[in-house]
């Protein structure tokens, strides 16, 4: 092995190993999904799946691997994500998430061998997140913050294959994390209205279980007469990991068709993941109840044990698009996305199963050891139409500058909207440019401004959603 391959690999094995490490969650953007990956496809409105945008087409179409003009190419890149989330309810004082700044470092890796290029990559997926202060009204009296910390990663193995001069197509396999926190408050209605035991409506989700019948009989009996709120505590309190956690895999198909110099079209379809249960032990449900079973109250009764999220995947995804070289200075990109999440965010779910010795007296008298509530919460997302365009124009040599936008529909209906998951924004606006500085050396960068989308959930909740995010990477030709 010759000193440069050693130092290579030593590179790579370096930088795979704080990727992995320091991957924190990515914030909200086209629903969960990021706008764009890479620096290059997110200065041109997020478009990737007909020109060559680097090693980041691990993320957005594998086949446009085979377009690299180098040998092999190594990305480092890192992004910010700056969201702008605020909720209010009449009556009380606005709530401002304190969730505004998160980094994003991701990699990539690829080689060409004779009509085959295949490498390397992990770069987040994407997510969602806010955190609240425990006064605030979405923390329903408990004091305590609210927040949620969503994050998907992936590492990808592609590989693309050069047909013949038009044809291009590629694949990959994906090995996907998801990581999340969870601090959620209820109000003693809202936690309520999910009990139909308790005469709930179940408007917005349903809670059942054996802890569920047993606080429904403690209210049924007398025990108890009222619950001031509920919460579900599951966190690390990291920025970079989350507490519950599972993994799975996923894959990609895509092709490029160059019909001539000029011009080139792309597809891509990207999987639905498959991920097991997001399981976090450690976890809490706590609930202030009062009632002679308490001893007048109000009193906190927590439960300790196990939780998991169930069946939560990233939803399938279908891309296409164009690229086309209007002159040796002038590429304009335009791509078209489809996104399922209403196959894959129809409903939140969640069992809980308390361990079977509860420290707390409270939880010990009522029997709540051992006990278990499923709770589900209506999403009921709809698919996503995501229109991009861009364009790249060379002034010179060196500097390439880029523009471009993308429209999208906001796919969580106002009524399920929670201010926890506020994934409402819509279109972005975007600018970068890229410099060469010699033919191993390059960098590009890319910013987005995401205007801000306000809605008004069934529950009376008004909540408000921008971003500023950007994107700088460098890139190794050799």
């Amino acid at each position: 092995m010759t000193q440069k391959l050693k130092a290579a690999v030593s590179m790579f094995l370096s930088i795979l190993l704080c990727t992995l490490i320091l991957a924190p969650a990515a914030h909200a953007t086209n629903g969960m999904n990021m706008e764009g990956y890479g620096p290059i496809a997110t200065g041109m409105g997020g478009a990737s799946m007909a020109y060559d945008n680097g090693t980041a087409a691990m993320m957005n179409n594998p086949a446009t691997l085979s377009l690299m003009k180098s040998k092999a190419e190594l990305d480092v890149a890192l992004g910010f994500l700056g969201p702008n989330v605020k909720s209010s309810y009449p009556g009380a004082p606005d709530a401002e998430s304190s969730g505004n700044a998160y980094f994003m470092p991701a990699f990539g890796y690829a080689r060409k061998g004779g009509q085959f290029t295949y490498g390397i990559g992990v770069f987040a997926q994407g997510g969602m997140g806010t955190e609240y202060a425990g006064h605030s009204f979405l923390a329903a009296g408990s004091n305590e913050i609210v927040r949620s910390e969503l994050s998907m990663g992936r590492v990808i193995i592609p590989v693309s294959y050069d047909v013949n001069s038009q044809w291009k197509v590629g694949a990959s396999l994906d090995f996907v994390w998801a990581e999340m926190d969870l601090k959620m408050a209820l109000t003693g209605a809202q936690f309520g209205d999910m009990v139909a035991a308790l005469g709930g409506t179940q408007t917005y989700g349903t809670a059942s279980g054996s802890m569920v019948d047993t606080l429904a009989g403690a209210f049924g009996g007398g025990a108890l007469t009222s619950m001031s709120w509920a919460r579900f505590d599951f966190s690390d309190g990291s920025d970079f990991s989350g507490k519950a956690k599972g993994t799975g895999f996923a894959g990609k198909l895509g092709a490029v068709y160059q019909m001539n110099k000029e011009l080139a079209f792309g597809f891509a379809y990207h999987s639905k993941t498959s991920i097991g249960d997001l399981e976090a032990n450690g976890a809490t449900v706590s609930m202030n109840v009062s009632g002679p079973g308490v001893g007048g109250g109000p009193a906190t009764i927590p439960v300790t044990g196990n939780i998991k999220v169930k069946d939560f995947q990233w939803p399938q995804m279908l891309g296409l698009g164009t690229a086309y070289q209007a002159s040796p200075k002038l590429l304009l990109v335009f791509d078209y996305k489809w996104i399922n999440w209403a196959d894959s965010m129809k409903n939140f779910k969640m069992t809980f199963t308390a361990s079977a010795s509860q420290p707390n007296p409270l939880a010990a008298g009522f029997g709540l050891g051992g006990q278990v509530i499923d709770a589900t919460m209506f999403q009921n997302w709809k698919d996503q139409n995501v229109f991009m365009l861009g364009a790249a124009y060379k002034f010179t040599e060196e500097f390439t500058g880029r523009i471009g936008f993308d429209i999208a529909n906001n796919p969580i209906p106002d009524k399920y909207e929670n201010p926890l998951f506020p994934a409402i924004v819509k279109n972005h606006y975007m600018i970068g440019g890229g410099y060469d500085f010699n033919k191993a050396n390059a960098i590009n960068a890319s910013f987005t401004y995401a205007p801000e989308v306000k809605v008004t959930n069934g529950q009376g909740v008004t909540t408000s959603h921008s971003q500023n995010n950007a994107q700088i990477m460098y890139s190794y030709r050799f």
